[in-house]
């Protein structure tokens, strides 16, 4: 898979780093790099030798949103129709993060706005650098700040409140308050970011892939189920990881005093 948008690396290790790459407009977003973004995310789930995906950006942003004279300019002008064929193809790409049976890391290396704030949210682990300002600024360019899954997610990681807070100001905050509200899992200097993103993802790609896929999973799943129908759902889940090859190998890894060596070409 060779994207024509953005840059995309793939090591032998099993992870990849997608890459945008329009730093002279802090890696906004055009149409056709939503397009493809959307896609790449889907096509990477039969890539059976990845095991943990990184995105970030080049230059001082990470991604500044929809593009304002490729995107909100154009958008102006269009039919109901079309712009929820718009809106509808903006959730569909976090949708695709969130179904990736693969560990997704968003490298935050600068501004993080609008629709770039939520490609890192959609992500499941979120480092970045002491520079990363995040804003979820939709209400500030006339819109609901209930977009692309914001008011479902973002409530989820830091808290009805504060989530409440961050959508209805559009405000940027800086990655140390990120970092306290539990937006960022971590920042670190920028020159250590990729280093620190990479390290955490080649950990996870090395890990017990069926079990991290099945986590994800569940954690998507159980977003809308009760406590009861939480436990069954996590009973049913353990019992087929523990068929799973994986689990026999941490068994004898253990006993034989060893690393385990987990299937790396397996997921759900």
């Amino acid at each position: 898979m060779t994207p024509k948008t953005f840059d995309y690396n793939q090591q032998d290790d099993g992870v990849g780093v997608i890459t945008l790459n329009r730093p002279e407009r802090l890696n906004a977003l055009t149409f056709e790099v939503y397009r493809e973004l959307t896609d790449f995310f889907r096509e990477l789930q039969h890539d059976n030798k990845l095991g943990a995906v990184i995105i970030t950006g080049t230059g001082r942003g990470f991604c500044s949103g929809g593009d304002v004279k490729d995107i909100i300019g154009k958008l102006l002008d269009r039919p109901a129709d079309e712009l929820l064929k718009f809106t509808r193809m903006t959730c569909e790409l976090v949708a695709n993060i969130r179904a990736l049976h693969r560990p997704v890391i968003a490298a935050i290396n600068g501004v993080a706005a609008g629709a770039g704030a939520m490609i890192a949210l959609a992500a499941d682990l979120r480092i970045a650098s002491e520079e990363a300002r995040i804003a979820f600024l939709f209400v500030k360019v006339g819109l609901s700040g209930a977009d692309m899954g914001a008011a479902f997610l973002l409530p989820r990681i830091v808290g009805l409140g504060r989530a409440t807070e961050l959508l209805y100001s559009g405000d940027f905050i800086t990655a140390q308050e990120a970092e306290r509200i539990g937006l960022y899992n971590r920042v670190v200097p920028a020159a250590d970011l990729m280093n620190e993103a990479y390290s955490l993802a080649k950990r996870l790609a090395n890990g017990p892939r069926f079990g991290l896929a099945m986590t994800k999973q569940m954690l998507n799943r159980e977003f809308s189920l009760g406590l009861s129908e939480a436990l069954e759902a996590e009973a049913q889940a353990q019992a087929i990881c523990m068929q799973h090859p994986d689990y026999k190998e941490a068994y004898l890894a253990f006993v034989e005093k060893r690393k385990p060596e987990f299937n790396i070409n397996d997921s759900l």
